[in-house]
C-alpha cells in the first residue's frame, strides 16, 4: 500500500522518522495526534536524561522553538505524503516573537504542540502560529514561526555557507 492511499489518520500514525529527518537525541517529537490541511497536533515528552535537560531534568524553554519547528516539518511532510510524494527539506527562518511563559518545561511532562498554517507560498515560504501546552493544559510557549523550503536545498545551503 502506498502512502497516497492512506487516510489522514493512517498517515498520522506513521513513525515520526518517516516524516522528518531528525534522529537520535535531536528528534524531539514523539507522536502525531492529528493533522488536517492547515493544522497539526503532536506530542513531545520532556526526557530528564536528554542532552538538553537541566539539573532538575527539565527542558529549557528555548528548546520549545525547535519542538514547534519539528511539528511544522511533520505537517509539511504529511501533506506531501498525502499527495503521494515526499516533503522537500526546509529550514527554520526564525520568529518575530517566541514567547516562553515559563523558564523551563517540567521533567517528565508530555507537551502538546499545535501548529496552524498562516501562509504557504509556491516559492516555499511558510508561516505557522504555534502553541506548546503541558499535560495539564497550561500554555508553556507560543510563537509565529517562519520557514522556507528552497526548491534546491543543497544549492541553498551551499550558497548560505559561501555568503
Amino acid at each position: 500500500m502506498t502512502t497516497s492511499l492512506l487516510t489522514d489518520a493512517q498517515l498520522a500514525r506513521q513513525p515520526i522518522e518517516a516524516m522528518i529527518p531528525h534522529r537520535g537525541s535531536m528528534l524531539l517529537l514523539d507522536a502525531i495526534d492529528s493533522f488536517a490541511d492547515t493544522t497539526l497536533s503532536a506530542f513531545a515528552n520532556v526526557d530528564p536524561h536528554a542532552w538538553y535537560a537541566d539539573a532538575a531534568g527539565a527542558m529549557p524553554a528555548w528548546i520549545g522553538i525547535e519542538v514547534m519547528a519539528q511539528a511544522i516539518a511533520a505537517h509539511v511532510a504529511l501533506i506531501a505524503m498525502r499527495a503521494g510524494g515526499q516533503a522537500r527539506a526546509g529550514v527554520l527562518l526564525g520568529s518575530r516573537s517566541y514567547r516562553a511563559l515559563q523558564p523551563a518545561f517540567r521533567s517528565g511532562a508530555r507537551l502538546r504542540v499545535q501548529v496552524s498554517e498562516l501562509l504557504r507560498s509556491e516559492a516555499g515560504h511558510g508561516a505557522y502560529e504555534c502553541t506548546l501546552d503541558d499535560d495539564g493544559g497550561v500554555r508553556c510557549a507560543e510563537a509565529v514561526i517562519k520557514v522556507f523550503q528552497p526548491p534546491d536545498f543543497q544549492s541553498f545551503i551551499e550558497g548560505s555557507v559561501s555568503s
